[in-house]
């Protein structure tokens, strides 16, 4: 079974490139299922059900949506295996643009879309810097102009990734970044595997349900700003 996670920032078109790549999977005869992380809620499970996609859904609540991720990957590698599925599709939340839940020798996807603004490549981190394939979305939405600075800055971002350009509603350029995930080898489970990336501090008074604003509420692992 061949592992992919997808990553992005929230809004860009995750969901509708996952769709995209399984309706060629899916004309290959190739069996495929999807875990959604998120934070607090999602409606993607309908969306996949209608498309007739087995789909878990994981919230994270109040936990790190990476921590969440890594905890609970293991157990979906083992429930796709089960599944007898050929490929294994997560997709994380991204929300703080810090989550970059990568793992080595995993295919790692980021999507970011072009009307975020140029310059977003370079603000997103190691989810952009620690992709194996970046997908743009909405490309067709921005002058050619536009693009090509914006695939700059991609570069910028991670000049060893491959880019491409898909369209989340007509599937252009989905049969591309399938022949990509193609070459990945298959895996039998993630025990002992290493994250590409260390996941965000989370030990803190705020973690464990503290309110209250001032310094001296604030325990445990934090970082405080130098005002001048």
């Amino acid at each position: 079974m061949k592992l992919i996670t997808f990553a992005g920032p929230p809004s860009v078109g995750k969901t509708s490139v996952i769709l995209r790549l399984l309706e060629v999977l899916r004309r290959e005869d190739k069996k495929a299922g999807v875990i959604k992380f998120d934070c607090l809620t999602t409606f993607d499970r309908q969306v996949y059900e209608q498309a007739d996609i087995p789909v878990q859904i994981g919230l994270s609540g109040k936990f790190c949506p990476d921590h969440f991720y890594i905890s609970n990957i293991e157990e979906g590698v083992n429930w796709g295996k089960s599944q007898g599925f050929d490929y294994l599709i997560t997709e994380s939340a991204g929300l703080c643009n810090r989550c970059s839940p990568y793992i080595e020798n995993i295919l790692a996807v980021c999507v970011i879309d072009c009307l975020s603004g140029i310059q977003t490549p370079r603000k997103i981190g190691p989810m952009v810097k620690f992709a194996d394939v970046i997908v743009v979305t909405k490309g067709d939405i921005i002058s050619q102009a536009e693009r090509e600075v914006f695939l700059y800055n991609v570069y910028q971002a991670n000049p060893k990734a491959q880019v491409i350009f898909v369209n989340g509603i007509t599937g252009q350029g989905a049969f591309m970044l399938k022949k990509y995930i193609a070459q990945f080898a298959d895996i039998d489970g993630l025990s002992g595997a290493r994250l590409r990336f260390t996941s965000p501090a989370a030990v803190c008074s705020y973690c464990t349900d503290e309110m209250r604003v001032g310094e001296k509420y604030q325990l445990g692992m934090t970082k405080k700003m130098e005002f001048r």
